[in-house]
Order: structure tokens, then sequence, then C-alpha cells
């Protein structure tokens, strides 16, 4: 048995969570959520783009073949459906638990002018105002743009462009909401969280992260999940504290307790490259990680690696 965290944030590592079908892989997992039933939705970049598990990490079902090209981030909505944006398709589709697509926001295939700040050039994710339903998609490996949207999918007005500035942004990777309408922004490539008001206006900024990826908010216990991939490079890449590892802050910006502090590994309990976090209802951590693209790719024969663990709160 793998422990993770402290004090009041310990977490047992579920060796092995997630049965496949025989012959099924999912390369990668770059994004993870969970329903009110505590099923857990992986996108992935497979052959089955959406696999879906119970809470137990039984197969249930799948879909999305054909059309996800590139999975990246998926976000939760109301009334049982999903949001799933493909930044390889420069869309964001809003589904139904089952598949059945909604709306889509975006042309297939088509992406804005680099770095024009209209939507969308490689689209990351997704977050929902709970206040009154509008929505905010993170524009970030083409564009350094956030867009903000009505629930019926109209474009209300964008912010951000490419710096290391306050409210400047280096790949715009994730985004999510608080109970309050506080936007939050995980600025990867400038290694930070930064924080707006709902109609774009910076507010304050969480330094100290190692390339921050998944982001994930709980807004009844105000605490916030980042997944980070790391800065170990080089004659580093052994050091402990600089490897890839998932934080929990208080939504004022307060540190609670980190999980991981091993360099990158496939061992229980350590972490390949987090891209993708969600919390279930009983509090559980799911982790997807972008391990083909990281590690898997580059072995000697190449090789898909572990990309989904969950991690059981104990207590």
């Amino acid at each position: 048995m793998v422990e993770l965290g402290s004090g009041q944030f310990i977490y047992e590592v579920a060796e092995g969570w997630g049965t496949l079908p025989d012959g099924w892989g999912f390369k990668e997992v770059a994004a993870v959520g969970a329903d009110a039933k505590g099923n857990v939705y992986a996108f992935n970049r497979g052959d089955h783009p959406m696999i879906v598990f119970d809470k137990d990490g039984n197969f249930l079902r799948s879909w999305g073949e054909g059309v996800f090209p590139r999975a990246h981030g998926i976000t939760m909505g109301p009334d049982d459906t999903i949001f799933c944006t493909d930044d390889g398709d420069h869309t964001v589709r809003h589904c139904t638990l089952d598949g059945k697509v909604l709306m889509t926001l975006g042309i297939s295939g088509q992406p804005a002018p680099f770095m024009s700040g209209n939507p969308f050039h490689r689209c990351t994710h997704l977050a929902i105002d709970p206040q009154n339903g509008d929505f905010y998609v993170s524009d970030g490996y083409g564009n350094a743009s956030v867009h903000k949207y009505s629930p019926d999918g109209k474009l209300l007005f964008s912010w951000g462009e490419s710096g290391t500035d306050p409210g400047q942004f280096n790949i715009v990777h994730n985004i999510c909401t608080d109970k309050d309408g506080w936007v939050y922004v995980a600025d990867r490539e400038n290694h930070r969280v930064q924080v707006f008001s709902s109609e774009g206006k910076y507010e304050t900024q969480w330094l100290n992260m190692a390339r921050p990826c998944g982001l994930y908010i709980d807004s009844q216990n105000e605490l916030v999940y980042v997944g980070e991939l790391g800065v170990a490079i080089g004659p580093n890449s052994q050091a402990l504290g600089v490897g890839p590892r998932v934080s929990i802050y208080g939504t004022d910006g307060v540190l609670k307790a980190r999980l991981g502090n091993e360099p990158e590994g496939e061992e229980p309990g350590r972490f390949i490259a987090p891209h993708g976090i969600c919390i279930d209802p009983d509090g559980n951590i799911y982790v997807g990680e972008v391990s083909w693209t990281h590690t898997g790719s580059g072995l000697t024969p190449p090789r898909e690696i572990r990309s989904l663990q969950k991690l059981v709160k104990k207590g």
C-alpha cells in the first residue's frame, strides 16, 4: 500500500485501477472527469477517445470514435452533460454522457490564425460560471487567449496576449471557476496560476509551480487541485521536489499539501506527466497523464505506459 500527502490530505494509491477490454489501450489519458454517480470519464488519445468506468474501475462503455482526433480537456457540465475540448480539431463539443453532440464551438479542422486572439487555435479546456452558466475556453497552443461565451454559445469577449507579465499567457493550458465566479487559469510555461474576474480583469497570481497543466476546483471545500508536469530536466532529472506532482491549494492561494516528491516514474506513488485531474463525489483524485507524449514514445522500443491513476482519500 502506497500513501501520498500529509495532514488531512492523505491518499492511498489504487494500483491498477481501471480495467479495459482485451486488446484496448489508452495511448495516453489527456483528461479525466467524474459524474454525480462517481462514474469516471477518461478522455484519451487511443482508438476509443472516451472510455467510461464505474467507480470501481469496471468498464461501462466508450464513445467518440471518429469524432475526436486529439483529446485534450473535459469539463462536467450541468444536467448530465460534458464538454470535450479537442486541441487537434480546434473545437469544443458539448455532449450528453453517452456521446450525443449537443453543440459545437469552433470549426472542425480549421484553426484561427496563429496568435490572432480569435477562437480557436488549439483550444485546451473549458470552465463554467456556476452563477449564470456562461463559460470560458482557454485557447493556449496557437493563441494566448481566454474566450467568454453565453450559455447558448455566443462569443461575448476575449482577453489575453502572449507574454510573461500579469495578465499575459505562455500556453493557456487549463481553466476553472469557483463558486463566486472567479476564473483560474493554468499559465503553464509561466509556471503559475492566474486569477481573473468574470470580466477578465487580472486579480492575482500564484507562483512556485512546476508547469501547471491539470486544474480542478472543489468549490464546496474551497480547494484547488493542480497537476504539474514538473521541471526536472538534464542533470536534475533525478532531483527531489522538481518532478511531476499534484498540489492542493485553498482558493486563497495557500498551499495545503503536495502529492509526489520523487522524480518521474511508473512505480505506484510516482507520476509521469500529470495533464488532467478531477475529484469524484467521495473526494478521491483521478489523474490523467500524457505519458506517451512525455516518455513512452521515446523509449526503445516505444510502448504505452500507465496514464491513469486513482488516489483514494483516507479518513
